[in-house]
C-alpha cells in the first residue's frame, strides 16, 4: 500500500522539489514548447499552399529537421519531468511528422559489405549541378566532373549550370560526349550557361519546357520504352556564400546590424520561393502532358518540406525515400542540412540504390540512383 502511494504522488513530489534553476529551466522550455507548437504544424501545412499566400512561412520549412528534433527532445524532458500535458502536446507533433520526416532521414539497420549484383535491365541516372565548372575555391572542376563521371558510369546524366566555354577547353569532355547522346540548351541571351543531358541509350528528341531554360527534357529509348527525362534547375534561392558564413558561422551574435541582415536573407529567400512556385506550376503541366514514364531530375533549390517538392514529386517516387539511409544532404552549406537534388521516377520504376558520393566539384553533390522497371506497371 505505501509503495502503491509512492508511486502515485511521485510526480507530486518531483514537482515540490523544484528549486530556483529547475524552475528557471522549466519556463525557458515551456516558452520554447509553446513556440514549436506554433511553428511546426505551420511547417506541415506550407507544401499546400503556394508560397506567394504564406509570407515568412517557406522560410521556417527549411528548417524542419531541426524543428522535429527539437520537438522529439522536448517530449523526452516533459515525460522525464512528469509534466504530461506539454509532453503529449510534442508527443502528438512527433506522430504527426513522422512519416515526412522520412523523406529527409531513413534508419539505416547495418550495413551490407557484399557488393550488390544488378540485371541488365537496372540502369543509373545522376544528377549533379556542375556549378559552372567552378569548384568552392573558384578553380576550373570540368576534368573532375568528367572523372567522376567516368567512374560512376551512369546511363542518364543530368547536369545544371553546365558551362560551354569551359567544357570546350577540356579534352577529356570532349571525349566524354562520344560515350553519350547529348541534349543541351542555354538560359536566355547567356549561351555559355547550359543544362545538358547525356544519355547512352538513344535520343529521340529534346526540347525545353522553360523558355528560360531552367528546365529542359529529352525522350529515350530504354529497352521497349520511351521515357521522358526532364532536367530542372529551379530559381536560386539568391543566398551568397557570405550569407552562408554568417548564418553558420553565428556571425549574427554580437551584430549590431543582424535584424537587417536577417531580413534582408528572410526576403530572399520568400521571393524566390514565390518565383520557383511559377516554374514548377508549368513544368508539371508540361510533365502531365507526357504521355510516357517519366524521370524527373534536378536542382529543385527547396527541401522536401515545400510546395515545389510537393507539386513535382505527385504521382512521383523519390528515389530516397525508396531506397535511402541515413540523413541525406546534397548542399554543401547551412549546416549540411539541405536535400534540394532530387531524383523522382513514375510508378513504372523502382529504386534500388541511392548514393550522394561526397565530390568537391562543386557546391552541390551529385545523386545517383539506380533503377529497374517493375513487371507489374506494363
Amino acid at each position: 500500500m505505501a509503495e502503491e502511494k509512492y508511486i502515485e504522488y511521485a510526480g507530486e513530489s518531483l514537482r515540490k522539489r523544484r528549486g530556483p534553476l529547475m524552475w528557471c529551466v522549466d519556463m525557458l522550455l515551456t516558452l520554447l514548447t509553446l513556440g514549436v507548437g506554433i511553428v511546426v504544424p505551420v511547417i506541415f501545412i506550407v507544401p499546400y499552399v503556394a508560397p506567394a499566400k504564406m509570407g515568412i512561412f517557406p522560410v521556417l520549412a527549411l528548417a524542419a529537421p531541426a524543428f522535429y528534433v527539437v520537438a522529439v527532445l522536448l517530449a523526452l524532458y516533459w515525460i522525464i519531468r512528469w509534466r504530461m500535458g506539454r509532453a503529449g502536446w510534442m508527443l502528438l507533433l512527433v506522430v504527426a511528422g513522422f512519416f515526412r520526416m522520412s523523406l529527409f532521414w531513413k534508419p539505416q539497420f547495418g550495413r551490407e559489405y557484399e557488393e550488390k549484383r544488378y540485371d541488365r535491365s537496372t540502369f543509373k541516372v545522376m544528377t549533379f549541378n556542375v556549378r559552372n565548372f567552378y569548384d568552392v575555391e573558384g578553380g576550373s572542376s570540368v576534368d573532375r566532373v568528367v572523372e567522376l563521371i567516368d567512374s560512376l558510369r551512369p546511363d542518364i546524366v543530368c547536369l545544371q549550370e553546365f558551362n560551354r566555354r569551359l567544357a570546350d577547353r577540356s579534352d577529356r569532355f570532349a571525349a566524354l560526349t562520344k560515350k553519350y547522346e547529348v541534349a543541351h540548351y542555354g538560359l536566355g541571351d547567356e549561351p555559355e550557361v547550359r543544362q545538358m543531358i547525356l544519355s547512352r541509350f538513344r535520343m529521340l528528341r529534346s526540347g525545353l519546357v522553360l523558355a528560360s531554360g531552367a528546365s529542359v527534357w529529352a525522350d529515350l529509348k530504354v529497352g521497349d520504352d520511351t521515357v521522358r527525362v526532364f532536367n530542372n534547375h529551379l530559381h536560386s534561392t539568391a543566398i551568397k556564400a557570405a550569407d552562408n558564413d554568417y548564418i553558420t558561422g553565428h556571425g549574427f551574435i554580437g551584430d549590431t546590424a543582424r535584424e537587417t541582415k536577417i531580413r534582408s536573407i528572410a526576403g530572399r529567400l520568400r521571393h524566390t520561393a514565390a518565383l520557383r512556385a511559377v516554374q514548377v506550376d508549368s513544368i508539371v503541366g508540361a510533365m502531365r502532358e507526357a504521355r510516357t514514364r517519366r524521370i524527373v531530375c534536378g536542382d529543385f533549390n527547396d527541401t522536401p518540406m515545400s510546395y515545389v517538392y510537393r507539386s513535382m514529386s505527385r504521382g512521383m517516387r523519390d528515389a530516397f525515400a525508396e531506397c535511402g539511409e541515413g540523413y541525406s544532404y546534397t548542399y554543401r552549406g547551412f549546416f549540411n542540412m539541405m536535400r534540394i537534388d532530387f531524383v523522382l521516377a513514375t510508378p513504372h520504376y523502382g529504386a534500388l540504390s541511392y548514393e550522394v558520393p561526397r565530390a568537391d566539384c562543386s557546391d552541390h553533390y551529385p545523386v545517383v540512383v539506380r533503377l529497374k522497371p517493375l513487371a507489374d506497371s506494363k
